[in-house]
């Protein structure tokens, strides 16, 4: 029998915008269950729920940090039970406490009163849901069964989302490619003219002056740097080769973009700050390296929004 190779799956690249709602029932309570995530430089979430279901709090965010990585995610679940009037729970503790201290501020001030019910019940904490200290089993298991569900729709809409960013930034970055291609080509045609700048700066630093010959080869060899871009055009390239292959290869890029992007935006400053002093083809090396640099910036815009 033949060993069959296989290529390990490739997970797809994920916006941390998303949105999910998914909505059932279990027994006598109807589930209502929404996710939503926008961008966010770490895992941030928020649960909205039913005082009742505090005790499943632990439980959500363990299944949340379990299918998540990045972003600021809102939990809201709702419960509904048909033709269940709503319950409330008088905290009688409160409440006796409460007519203890009305009747001793009475005799203290030798008033004779009697507590008004009314405003006994607005005090903050008297009534409040009824809640249990667990949540029934099968409540819980329908509601992280929800989650899940929830989970699923919130990766499905956040790949579709993050496709079309990848897509967005592929193209971004075949222009800086395409940039690059021309630079290199422009560079080999401004040679004479870098060489010429070259010259004119040897001239001037050897004005009726007697310089070491080592020194003067050292200086030219200094001027001769600082002048071609072609190291410059070579790095920048490599990169946008680099920055291609992490976008196809997809799964958690975000931050891993951010270092290959400042990179390639000083291949770009550095290049503009060589090309003065050269005519029209300096103008045009100017003009690729703006573009670089825009489309940069743009694939970086672009990048905070992914996991």
């Amino acid at each position: 029998m033949s060993a069959q190779s296989s290529t390990p799956k490739t997970e797809p690249a994920r916006s941390m915008t998303g949105y999910a709602r998914v909505r059932s029932s279990i027994e006598n309570c109807e589930i209502v269950l929404s996710l939503k995530s926008v961008n966010h430089r770490s895992l941030d979430i928020h649960c909205q729920m039913p005082s009742e279901l505090d005790a499943l709090e632990h439980d959500l965010r363990a299944a949340l940090r379990r299918r998540l990585i990045r972003g600021h995610i809102e939990v809201r679940v709702g419960i509904t039970r048909p033709g269940a009037a709503p319950g409330l729970a008088l905290n009688q503790p409160l409440l006796t406490a409460y007519l203890a201290a009305f009747r001793q501020a009475g005799r203290e001030a030798g008033v004779a009163a009697e507590p008004d019910l009314n405003a006994a019940l607005r005090v903050p904490g008297m009534l409040s849901e009824g809640m249990e200290a667990e949540v029934p089993g099968a409540l819980r298991g329908g509601i992280l069964e929800a989650l899940e569900e929830a989970l699923n729709g919130l990766d499905h809409f956040r790949e579709r989302e993050g496709g079309a960013i990848v897509e967005a930034m592929l193209r971004h970055n075949a222009a800086i490619h395409e940039a690059g291609e021309e630079l290199a080509e422009i560079r080999s045609r401004a040679l004479p003219l870098y060489q010429a700048r070259l010259n004119d700066r040897i001239r001037e630093l050897l004005k009726g002056a007697s310089i070491d010959p080592q020194r003067l080869a050292q200086e030219a060899a200094l001027l001769a740097d600082r002048s071609d871009i072609a190291e410059e055009i070579s790095r920048l390239k490599i990169h946008s080769t680099q920055l291609g292959h992490l976008l196809a290869g997809g799964g958690e890029i975000g931050k891993k973009l951010d270092f290959l992007l400042q990179e390639m935006n000083r291949e770009a400053n550095t290049i503009l700050s060589k090309t003065t002093g050269i005519g029209e083809l300096g103008l045009r090396i100017t003009d690729l390296a703006l573009a670089a640099k825009a489309g940069i910036e743009k694939i970086r815009e672009q990048s905070l929004n992914l996991e």
